[in-house]
């Protein structure tokens, strides 16, 4: 008995020491993983905020990596934390990672565009990828990047200065808003076919100059050992290739099949795409070969499109942005440790110039010459083979694959890491150029009345219905006629609806897209139109430049039509008539719904600046030059883009000598209650409000000054509470004015019109022109409504698709 209890409590003893010292081998674990998780978010999070530090200068994410992870893994508590174990632990994460990321890659090549006939963007590549091959290995072996030459390692470089990280590019240029352009589109392109090859031709090369997890890589690829290696791989890969090529489609196809667009994603169908996948990738390794590069050939041959492909491809992006990264260049800055770095010798620096001049000079010089043989500008060729020197994540990845299989040291390794760098830390600044050059050559100063030289001719596309409109253009054109020098160019445009009837009597021209109308109605309304201004610009034209044009398309095109017109001849202003024409009783009528459906369109889609005349009496006025007439004419200022653009059109009103100008500018009330009331009702950006306001102040101030001051204009300042005291003031007009200015304000939030979109009649006039319009004001008052040109894309000025080659 006594035994028996002696050995209870040896057990107990031994069960509470074993529990402890459970206990003890948890919490270490959980503090390794606390740690570790802490050590994570704190690299994430400057990453993150180094980024957005970078961000006003256009940087790419991986220049704020790239200096985080240099400056965290250089950290002398960091590189006595990190001991072997976890060393290793890291290596294989980052492996797994590039193979993630070298498999993404792979998908969106095409590995049959090797066997199309080479496009412009496949001729640049080539170009710049052959010279800077050519450049480097003449030069890498006398810069002894190792201790002793190795063919290997010179041509694995050479390959890696030719490259492209056509990731980093595409972002790049995505994310600088040129990628629709037609040079974006093109560097794009080329990056992604110098990004296949070389890295094609690293993963054959492979099989020849294999390199050992031990570090030992082969250069005497002759023996019997290595030979026979060189097979097995050479065999594992051609049967992954051919499986890959030949069952993925049919694999893919019959999963995109069962999961139709609109229909979530089946998990069995997911869990055998990823299990398919893996398979495929994990043939070759078997024998030896890389498993990264093994990836990335299983890749190239899984289809592109379909929903399983665009699943993995968004979700390893997904994985490698939100958690690799930071991972990888922690990793990078561990290995790369800046206390081996010889700052002291000349040789490194000749090494870190040399690999930046090969990778710069052999890109650059490819491009300009492809680019003279295609019939590119000089600047945009130079421009393109500084962004296709671009390097990214296998690069740093190489080097650093370098020094593990100790064929370089630190200190070179870390030359590479820097020319990696600086490859692509000048890039925001190419396409600034880029842009600049495309401004140059864009017509952009057209574009707007507020912004048109007044050295320059102003540019008119002035539409018209029929014969009925010709009376209110021939007015309009002599009050905007301004001073004989440098004068105005119009183009008197009609705008005829294409119907069945013209259609049959269209004859086809001699050039590929002209045709004649023989349809005797239209002819006969276009020379009564010709005629009638003809005549106005012989007796009274001085400085009137007339052209004739002719929109014609159905309703649905028409818009397209006068767009299209309106930038081949780089008008500053069309102007619209009003879909509703004046009745014998001076009252409108219901209008063409046809032509107020033309009007929202080119209101929504033109290159400049569009007006809009309400004709009620306009035209039946006495011909403006004729030195007795007297036109009152009023323009209202209440703020805005629109309401300046009004303001400039009406500064060459104003010059007329027949012209009684009266600009009238709408204040809010800062006493009233009511309009402070009213101000909380809706959002309010405060800083792009005080900016407009600005830039109202700064336009009426120097209008002020030119007109008003000198006594050519009169002036009246209203101080209105609401949108109920604007609606009273503009109906107080009614009778003074036989032609009121206004901006269409549509993008405009202020006190004073607000409310007023919510009863308009045509919300195309803006709220102040639906007022005017309506058919219970004056019916002697015409109404001019001017918006201003709509910048359009992301570029100030410049289409997101502009061209420049």
């Amino acid at each position: 008995m006594a035994y028996s209890n002696s050995s209870s409590i040896n057990d107990f003893g031994s069960f509470s020491f074993g529990d402890s010292q459970c206990r003890g081998r948890l919490t270490e674990l959980f503090t390794k993983v606390a740690i570790n998780l802490l050590g994570f978010f704190l690299i994430a999070g400057l990453c993150n905020a180094f980024h957005y530090i970078l961000k006003p200068i256009s940087q790419p994410r991986i220049t704020s990596d790239t200096f985080v992870g240099l400056l965290i893994g250089n950290l002398g508590f960091v590189q006595r934390a990190v001991n072997y174990s976890s060393a290793k632990t890291l290596r294989f994460i980052i492996d797994f990672g590039m193979i993630c990321y070298m498999f993404a890659l792979g998908i969106e090549m095409d590995p049959y565009a090797l066997f199309r006939v080479p496009t412009k963007d496949a001729k640049v590549a080539y170009a710049g990828l052959v010279s800077t091959f050519i450049l480097a290995c003449a030069i890498i072996p006398f810069m002894h990047y190792t201790n002793q030459f190795e063919t290997a390692f010179t041509l694995s470089l050479s390959i890696a200065l030719s490259s492209t990280a056509s990731p980093v590019l595409t972002r790049l240029i995505t994310s600088l808003k040129i990628g629709k352009s037609d040079i974006g589109r093109l560097v794009i392109g080329a990056g992604m076919h110098s990004d296949f090859i070389t890295t094609l031709v690293f993963s054959l090369g492979y099989i020849i100059y294999p390199v050992h997890k031990d570090g030992d890589h082969d250069l005497h690829p002759a023996t019997f050992t290595q030979l026979k290696t060189a097979i097995q791989m050479s065999c594992a890969l051609l049967f992954q290739t051919i499986v890959a090529a030949t069952l993925s489609p049919i694999f893919m196809n019959w999963v995109n099949n069962e999961n139709p667009e609109g229909k979530p994603l089946k998990g069995s169908h997911l869990v055998l795409s990823v299990a398919f996948m893996t398979l495929i990738c994990c043939c070759s390794p078997v024998y030896g070969y890389s498993p990264i590069l093994s990836a990335f050939m299983a890749g190239i041959f899984m289809p592109r499109e379909g929903r399983v492909s665009k699943w993995v491809v968004s979700k390893i992006n997904y994985l490698l942005t939100t958690l690799f990264y930071p991972i990888f260049f922690f990793w990078m800055g561990y290995e790369a440790t800046l206390v081996d770095f010889e700052v002291g010798h000349l040789m490194t620096w000749a090494r870190l110039f040399v690999l930046f001049g090969v990778a710069t000079i052999g890109k650059v010089s490819g491009t300009i010459i492809s680019g003279a043989m295609l019939g590119f500008n000089w600047p945009e060729s130079i421009a393109i083979g500084l962004l296709l020197t671009t390097k990214g994540h296998f690069h740093i990845y190489l080097a650093i694959a370098a020094k593990t299989a100790e064929a370089t040291s630190t200190s070179t390794t870390i030359v590479m890491i820097i020319a990696v760098f600086f490859t692509v830390v000048h890039a925001p600044s190419v396409v600034a150029q880029i842009i600049k050059r495309a401004r140059k050559r864009a017509p952009t100063h057209r574009m707007a009345l507020q912004l048109l030289d007044p050295s320059n001719e102003l540019r008119i596309l002035l539409c018209l219905h029929g014969p009925h409109n010709v009376p209110s253009t021939i007015n309009f054109m002599e009050i905007s006629r301004g001073s004989a020098d440098p004068g105005i160019v119009v183009y008197v445009t009609d705008m005829i609806e294409l119907t069945n009837e013209i259609s049959a009597t269209l004859v086809k021209g001699d050039g590929p897209d002209t045709v004649t109308v023989t349809d005797a109605g239209v002819v006969e309304k276009r020379n009564q139109v010709t005629s009638a201004v003809e005549a106005y610009v012989n007796e009274n034209g001085d400085g009137i430049t007339l052209r004739r044009m002719l929109a014609l398309s159905t309703f649905s095109g028409l818009s397209q039509d006068v767009c299209i017109l309106a930038e081949d001849l780089m008008v500053a202003l069309i102007i619209l008539p009003f879909h509703k024409t004046l009745k014998a009783d001076g009252t409108l009528d219901g209008g063409n719904s046809g032509f107020r459906y033309v009007n929202r369109k080119v209101l929504r889609s033109a290159p400049c600046s569009v007006g809009i005349l309400i004709d009620r009496g306009f035209g039946l006025q006495d011909k403006m030059s004729k030195p007795y007439v007297t036109l009152n004419v009023a323009v209202i200022f209440i703020g805005g883009k629109d309401d300046r653009e009004a303001l400039a059109y009406a500064s060459r009103v104003a010059r007329h000598p027949g012209v009684k100008l009266t600009v009238i500018r709408f204040l809010v009330d800062a006493n009233s209650e009511n309009a402070m009331r009213r101000t909380g009702n809706y959002r309010i950006n405060i800083d792009e409000q005080q900016e407009e306001t600005n830039l109202d102040d700064e336009c009426f101030a120097d209008f002020y000054e030119r007109f008003v001051g000198s006594g050519h204009v009169s002036y009246m300042e209203k101080h209105l509470a609401n949108s109920a005291e604007t609606y009273s003031t503009l109906r107080s007009f009614e009778g003074q004015y036989s032609l009121i200015i206004v901006g269409r304000g549509g993008r405009v939030n202020s006190v004073l019109t607000f409310g007023m979109n919510d009863w308009q009649q045509c919300p195309e006039l803006g709220p102040i022109g639906d007022v005017l319009s309506g058919s219970d004001f004056s019916a002697t008052t015409s109404v001019l409504i001017i918006q201003q040109h709509n910048l359009r894309g992301e570029l100030d000025g410049l289409d997101d698709d502009f061209s420049i080659m």
